[in-house]
């Protein structure tokens, strides 16, 4: 899925302000929507639930696109593969954007990030 280079300016100009946790949905009439949600520790799968919800959540509501901060040390092959299956399946663009500074997406992060339509 390709990225429409005015919504690829708005993620990349979204990615530089820090936002708090949670899926964040306040946006100005008119203005493009994107939802955002947190992933900080272990893939687990109470994480894919999380991940797997704010996916169709996308979807139904036709929004922009999806980031994804992320923060992993890794975690179960399978929650991870119903994650990257749900990216890979997204009707929405998906961002993964490893943050804050000094965080990592080690092993099942890799394979997530490698799923996003978009990494940074």
């Amino acid at each position: 899925m390709r990225l429409r280079a005015s919504a690829l300016l708005l993620l990349l100009g979204l990615l530089a302000v820090p936002m708090g946790a949670g899926l964040s949905r306040a946006a100005p009439a008119g203005a493009p929507v994107v939802h955002r949600i947190v992933v900080d520790g272990v893939i687990s799968p109470s994480t894919a639930r999380f991940i797997l919800r704010a996916v169709h959540e996308a979807d139904e509501e036709s929004v922009e696109a999806l980031i994804i901060q992320l923060d992993t040390p890794g975690g179960l092959l399978q929650s991870t593969e119903d994650i990257t299956r749900a990216i890979l399946n997204a009707k929405v663009p998906v961002v993964v954007y490893i943050a804050p500074r000094g965080a990592r997406a080690a092993s099942a992060g890799v394979y997530i990030t490698y799923a996003a339509h978009v990494a940074a």
